[in-house]
């Protein structure tokens, strides 16, 4: 059974149907108020999603990493600290003291 792609003002659905028809009926029983703006037969049987694409394939740091690194290279000095966040992450000052503050609560 063929696999569509079925673009919407909304959504994008991806479904099995035998034709272009029964997808555009999935379309109008699923989202009737949606106008349908693109449909595609896939030419293989499955469907991949690149997480390039989406921006997903680059590992952003986690803030409590950062926030304890900062905190361990200004040896426990809080307004060191701080500013070493904001330069790292580009936070503001207020985003920053809460990140390392948090951290030193929590015994970095």
């Amino acid at each position: 059974m063929p696999l569509f792609e079925i673009e919407t003002e909304s959504h994008i659905i991806i479904t099995w149907a035998e034709e272009e028809n029964d997808a555009r009926a999935v379309v109008a029983d699923a989202y009737p108020q949606d106008d349908l703006l693109r449909i595609t037969k896939r030419p293989r049987d499955t469907w991949v999603i690149s997480k390039g694409v989406l921006g997903l394939t680059t590992m952003k740091a986690d803030p409590c990493v950062v926030a304890r690194d900062c905190l361990s290279r200004s040896a426990g000095d809080k307004v060191n600290a701080i500013r070493l966040y904001r330069m790292e992450t580009g936070s503001d000052l207020e985003n920053a003291r809460k990140a390392i503050e948090s951290n030193m609560v929590m015994g970095w």
